[in-house]
């Protein structure tokens, strides 16, 4: 019996494509088509498209493997009626057509997923997710009320004006024959919001139409699409145009499907950026004239809602800001005394611990956060020495200072609350460590005014970082100051009486 193991000839694996009459089979084995009989001890019955199968010397299947666990994964460029799909390359070369195996036949499969097939190439197994299908969208987006973003009341009532309206009013805006924009920018320095106003768009744009919604009508539900600029980007020609095709399908898919799709953009002019004669291939050559004719075919906000955010408008490309594709283009500029102080209530709220000195001096806990809030920003705001920022040279020889506060930001106030909790914990954990030995009444834990300005003046100091002088120019527009007739610009370093020159001419 060893003898008989050891010389039996070994048996080929081949895949199931389907029955042909009551006992004979339709296999491929290495590529080759076949015709054969079944072990009558297999019912041909629980053979399944798709599934490996064990051929003899006689070809004969004597076995059933089930599905394969493994192998190569294409991209479905077609479907082809209810049992084949066609795949590899879209543009329709060294492109095959498969069939379904028994497990996909009730899948839904469209133009773009990603399948898993046999060995021999001839079967469709088995969906898989697209990698990175997951990093353009948010399926959830966070509740967030406009009352959550603070010193943005102009770009706000801008947003309101130009989104929410026109699909909240469609009859109003139909009567008086107003075009509704298809496109939106939203521009200004780094940290402001933007991206903040574009979720909190989502948010109460959906929840108001879900408001207004009748009984017959579908749940509306947001859906974010919320795409980084240089992800987009592929060293490979046409997979980036391809990702836009994807991106700008997907965003109609979700609208027939109930969805209202919000479609992000951020860091838009790494993509969209201004297109320049070259003797070399550019990728902003072929992906600005994609997106364009993608917007083209949206018809208005009623199928997808394009929100563009972008540090540097002066940088995209003027096809995408025209008229008929960006309609709108709304500043998100830096918050004001006031708008500073929205923006601390927002994070210093009544459920953080305070010092003991600081909660004394109102009734209310609320009030003593507000009178913090007050004196904190009025420091913050304060014309000081200590407080200067930058010194700017016009060409007139006239000089400009910018403080601190000229350069603040919705991100920097965050950084700021951040900072100043981590020193009050520091501090309890000290505090703590110290009674270890003489247990008693731990003292008053919690944020101080001190902890608030130290904070501040970390903040800064950490981010006193300054460019060369050959991209000082592309430097100011980041931080949004006019650099047309700018020279030279200098540092205030606190520990040095006069400023350090830095800067050359412009």
């Amino acid at each position: 019996e060893v003898i008989k193991k050891v010389t039996s000839p070994a048996n080929r694996i081949g895949t199931f494509l389907g029955n042909v009459g009551k006992d004979t089979a339709h296999i491929v084995v290495g590529g080759a088509d076949y015709y054969c009989n079944v072990d009558p001890r297999i019912p041909m019955a629980k053979l399944k498209k798709g599934t490996r199968v064990l051929v003899n010397e006689a070809f004969v299947i004597v076995g059933d493997l089930g599905f394969e666990l493994a192998g190569p994964v294409t991209k479905v460029t077609e479907v082809i009626g209810t049992d084949r799909l066609r795949v590899g390359n879209e543009h329709g070369t060294q492109s095959v057509v498969l069939q379904r195996s028994a497990q996909l036949a009730k899948t839904a499969v469209k133009q773009g997923d990603e399948v898993r097939v046999d060995s021999n190439y001839r079967m469709a197994l088995e969906m898989m997710s697209a990698p990175g299908s997951h990093e353009h969208y948010l399926d959830n987006v966070p509740e967030l009320p406009w009352s959550k973003v603070g010193g943005q009341e102009s770009a706000i009532e801008a947003i309101k004006d130009a989104i929410e309206l026109p699909l909240l009013h469609p009859h109003l805006f139909a009567k008086f024959q107003h075009a509704t924009p298809k496109g939106f920018l939203l521009y200004g320095p780094p940290g402001c919001g933007k991206t903040l106003i574009g979720k909190a768009t989502a948010y109460n744009l959906t929840r108001q139409l879900r408001a207004r919604a009748t009984d017959t009508d579908k749940d509306v539900r947001e859906y974010f699409m919320h795409v980084k600029g240089p992800e987009i980007l592929n060293m490979w020609v046409g997979e980036s145009e391809r990702m836009v095709r994807e991106i700008f399908a997907t965003a109609r898919e979700k609208r027939r499907e109930g969805f209202m799709p919000f479609l992000f953009i951020d860091e838009a002019e790494s993509i969209l950026g201004t297109r320049r004669a070259s003797r070399y291939s550019n990728i902003l050559s072929t992906l600005v004239p994609m997106f364009c004719s993608e917007m083209d075919g949206i018809d208005s906000l009623n199928d997808v809602v394009i929100i563009l955010a972008s540090n540097r408008a002066d940088l995209i490309d003027p096809a995408i800001l025209r008229p008929g594709r960006i309609d709108r283009k709304i500043k998100v500029d830096r918050p004001d005394k006031e708008g500073a102080r929205e923006i601390y209530r927002i994070y210093l709220t009544d459920e953080l611990p305070y010092d003991g000195a600081l909660t004394k001096e109102a009734d209310h806990i609320g009030d003593a956060i507000e009178k913090l809030n007050e004196r904190f920003v009025d420091w913050q705001f304060a014309k000081r020495e200590e407080n200067k920022f930058l010194e700017v040279t016009l060409r007139s020889g006239r000089k400009e200072i910018l403080y601190r506060s000229d350069l603040i930001s919705g991100a920097i106030i965050a950084s700021v609350v951040e900072r100043a909790k981590g020193m009050a914990i520091k501090r309890a954990i000290a505090v703590r460590a110290g009674l270890a030995d003489s247990p008693g009444t731990i003292p008053d834990e919690g944020i101080t005014e001190q902890d608030l300005q130290m904070s501040f003046q970390a903040e800064y100091a950490e981010n006193d970082i300054f460019p060369p002088t050959d991209i000082t120019e592309d430097w100011l527009k980041l931080i949004d100051y006019d650099p047309e007739y700018v020279v030279k610009i200098a540092p205030f370093h606190p520990n040095s009486p006069r400023p350090s020159n830095l800067g050359g001419v412009i």
